[in-house]
């Protein structure tokens, strides 16, 4: 492989300076949530897209909304209700009376950043008209594809202490989440930082007056990812991938391992968490930090482990622990 040129070092030394002005821009609306943030610039690096997990409150609008602002990108929102169809998402064909034709009007996924709030809120129909739009980047309406914009990422919450009343997201729907992230309470000193912001006026509406600016853009991002593509990996690192994914599968606490799809997006995101460390290769340490969001989502506990208390995270991190590590 040729030693890359000292301009594409600079072009990728930029973007990576660029994304990572992001947590400090980010960090004038959100406090605290810096893992979230780097899982959601991890997803937009990879081209995937992640699941938000946390209680009602803790932001999870406001931080997609601030990166959204940050990298200069269009967002919207779509809140999942139970008579939610799928043209409410896709968009649909409605008729001119003036001109007597059909014209296709675009739905909310017609975005770069589209914010699917509490999606297991709304049934399994309306739940999979996203799926073509995550997994081909185009929707078809009357057998008609439409491409979506680039970048294209979904950021989907859930609730993950209410179930009454819900549709949970099924495991091949799951899968094509490249990343669960969970979104926790504050600490009591960022709580206490939240209230002061609020009574010295701030506005979650009003990011401007935040002082949330543009820090990057398409130009950055699409550097960003020709970078990532070029971080290397050693056959050690992909079979060290292959054998903590292949151990949740003989795992006796689980129903469901990981797919080979899910070895593929692990290296991938190890890929791209190695490089905003500043890396072109990856390390064993790149693929253990990005493990638990891409992979506990991709297991299904059985019900009497869960019964002990047993949790994705905890059998993911006793893999960890065993599965030989290459030097």
């Amino acid at each position: 492989m040729s030693a890359p040129t000292p301009e594409t070092d600079t072009t990728s030394d930029s973007a990576r300076a660029s994304l990572e002005a992001l947590r400090t821009e980010i960090g004038k609306a959100v406090v605290g949530q810096d893992p979230a943030v780097t899982g959601l610039v991890v997803a937009l690096l990879c081209r995937g897209h992640v699941l938000l997990e946390g209680v009602p409150g803790v932001a999870k609008t406001l931080l997609v909304r601030s990166l959204a602002a940050a990298l200069e990108l269009d967002t919207k929102r779509v809140q999942f209700t139970p008579d939610l169809m799928p043209s409410d998402v896709t968009g649909s064909l409605v008729y001119d009376t003036r001109s007597s034709e059909f014209s296709f009007q675009p739905g909310p996924v017609f975005t770069n950043l589209l914010l699917a709030d509490e999606i297991n809120r709304t049934p399994p129909k309306t739940q999979s008209s996203l799926l073509e739009a995550m997994e081909e980047r185009q929707v078809t309406v009357d057998g008609t594809p439409r491409l979506l914009p680039d970048p294209f990422l979904v950021a989907a919450t859930q609730n993950p202490v209410e179930y009454e009343g819900t549709y949970p997201l099924p495991e091949a729907q799951l899968d094509r989440f490249l990343l669960k992230l969970t979104v926790p309470l504050p600490s009591r000193a960022d709580e206490i930082q939240v209230l002061t912001r609020h009574a010295e006026g701030f506005d979650p509406r009003d990011l401007k007056a935040a002082g949330v600016r543009p820090v990057a853009g398409p130009a950055e991002l699409e550097a960003a990812r020709t970078a990532v593509a070029k971080v290397s990996v050693s056959a050690e690192i992909a079979g060290y991938v292959v054998d903590i994914c292949r151990a949740t599968r003989e795992s006796p606490s689980l129903t469901l391992g990981v797919s080979p799809r899910g070895a593929t997006a692990l290296l991938s995101t190890a890929r791209a968490w190695a490089w905003l460390t500043g890396r072109d290769y990856v390390t064993p340490d790149d693929v253990k930090a990005l493990a638990l969001p891409t992979l506990r989502h991709r297991i299904h506990l059985r019900p009497e482990a869960e019964m002990e208390g047993v949790t994705p995270d905890s059998v993911i991190n006793s893999i960890l622990a065993h599965v030989p590590v290459p030097r």
